[in-house]
C-alpha cells in the first residue's frame, strides 16, 4: 500500500479523499466507496498499490479505440476497485469485490506487478502502448501514475479506459502523461447516473471537455441498456454534446448490453441489434464523422471517409484490414483522424 496523493486531513483524524468526485469523508478504519482507499490513523492509504487483478495483451480495438494506433496490441492491466456501483457492470468480480470487507486491509487485492515489470512485459510483447483498463484507473491513481511516467520514458503510449469521474486534481496529475482515453458516457440523464452508478453526470462532461482541450485523443463509449439508457432523445443529446463540445472527429461507440454477464441486471434482455444500428444512425444524422457498433457484427464496424464515404478500414471482430494511406483516405486523401 501507499499513502494517497490526493486527500485532505480533517478534525478527529478524519480525511476527505480528493481522488475523484465522490470526495469520500472517512473516519479512521473506514473504506471509501471505491473499496480500496482506507483511513488508517488519519492517513489515507491506497490498498491496491502495485497489486494487479488482471494483466494481458489485447488488441487496441478491444478498449475500444478505433482511431488510435489501429491494428496494434496494447498491454492491459487493472487493480481492484471502482468509484461507481453500476448495476450493469460486467467486470464486477474485480471492480466491486473489495467493497464489503469491513476495512480488512489484508484482503486479496491481486498479485504483485510493479510498474517497472509492466513496462518490461509491454516491451517484451512489442506493445506500443499500455492500457489502464478493466476496472477504473482513477482508483489506482498512484499505481497508474508511476507506471505512466516510466512508460513515457520508454516511449510507450498511455491509454485510460475510464468512467471519467476523476477529480480535477487527479486529471491534472495524469494529463502530462496521457495520450488517449476512451470514456464511458453512460447516459445524458442525471437521474440515471445517480441511481445506476451512484455518481453524477456534470463532472464527467467537464472532464471530457478538459481532456480534449489538453490534446488527449478521446473516444466515447455508450452502453445501450434496454429500458434504462435506450431512448432516441437521450442518444441524440449525447451525439449533440460530442459534436458541439468535443468535435465531429470524436469517435462514438454504441455497445450492446448483455444481462447474462452483468452484475445486477440479469433479468434484462440483450440490446437488439436494430437498436444499436439505429443509435449509430442518430450519431451520423447529428453530424458525427465516426460512429461505431461496438460489439455486434454490422456495417457500422468499419471506418468510412467522412468526405467521399468510401470504406478505409474493415473490421471483423478485432481483425482489421487497412486501405488508408497513413491515416488519409486512399481515394480522396481526406484526413481520417487516425493517430498512428
Amino acid at each position: 500500500m501507499i499513502e494517497s496523493y490526493l486527500y485532505q486531513k480533517l478534525n478527529q483524524n478524519q480525511v476527505r479523499c480528493q481522488t475523484c468526485y465522490q470526495n469520500c469523508v472517512l473516519a479512521p478504519g473506514q473504506l471509501g466507496l471505491c473499496g480500496v482507499r482506507q483511513n488508517q490513523a488519519g492517513a489515507l492509504m491506497a490498498l491496491n498499490y502495485n497489486q494487479a487483478v488482471a494483466a494481458q495483451v489485447d488488441p487496441i480495438e478491444k478498449k475500444p479505440l478505433y482511431h488510435f494506433l489501429p491494428g496494434t496490441q496494447t498491454f492491459s492491466f487493472a487493480a481492484a476497485g471502482c468509484n461507481f456501483k453500476c448495476a450493469n457492470c460486467q467486470n464486477w468480480q474485480t471492480s466491486q469485490s473489495t467493497k464489503n470487507l469491513a476495512g480488512n486491509e489484508t484482503a486479496n487485492f491481486g498479485f504483485s506487478l510493479p510498474p517497472a515489470k509492466i513496462i518490461e512485459q509491454a516491451q517484451a510483447a512489442n506493445c506500443p502502448s499500455i492500457s489502464y483498463t478493466y476496472t477504473e484507473p482513477t482508483v489506482f491513481l498512484e499505481y497508474a501514475l508511476e507506471t505512466m511516467k516510466l512508460a513515457k520514458t520508454a516511449n510507450l503510449k498511455n491509454v485510460w479506459i475510464s468512467n471519467g469521474f476523476m477529480s480535477q486534481e487527479a486529471l491534472e496529475l495524469i494529463l502530462p502523461h496521457l495520450d488517449a482515453a476512451n470514456i464511458d458516457l453512460k447516459s445524458f440523464d442525471e437521474n440515471f447516473y445517480q441511481k445506476n452508478c451512484g455518481a453524477r453526470l456534470k463532472p464527467i462532461l467537464e472532464n471530457l471537455k478538459n481532456l480534449k482541450k489538453a490534446g488527449v485523443w478521446v473516444e466515447i463509449t455508450t452502453l445501450i441498456i434496454p429500458t434504462l439508457s435506450d431512448t432516441e432523445k437521450m442518444l441524440t443529446k449525447i451525439a449533440k454534446f460530442i459534436k458541439e463540445k468535443l468535435g465531429t472527429e470524436t469517435p462514438w461507440h454504441l455497445s450492446q448490453f448483455s444481462g447474462a454477464i452483468s452484475w445486477q441486471l440479469q433479468e434484462l434482455p440483450p440490446t437488439p441489434r436494430k437498436m444499436i444500428e439505429r443509435a449509430c444512425q442518430i450519431g451520423r444524422d447529428a453530424g458525427l464523422d465516426y460512429v461505431y457498433a461496438g460489439n455486434v457484427e454490422s456495417r457500422w464496424n468499419h471506418t468510412f471517409c467522412s468526405q467521399c464515404q468510401l470504406q478505409n478500414i474493415e473490421r471483423k471482430s478485432y481483425l482489421i484490414k487497412r486501405k488508408d494511406k497513413n491515416g488519409r483516405c486512399y481515394h480522396c486523401n481526406a484526413d481520417l483522424d487516425i493517430i498512428g
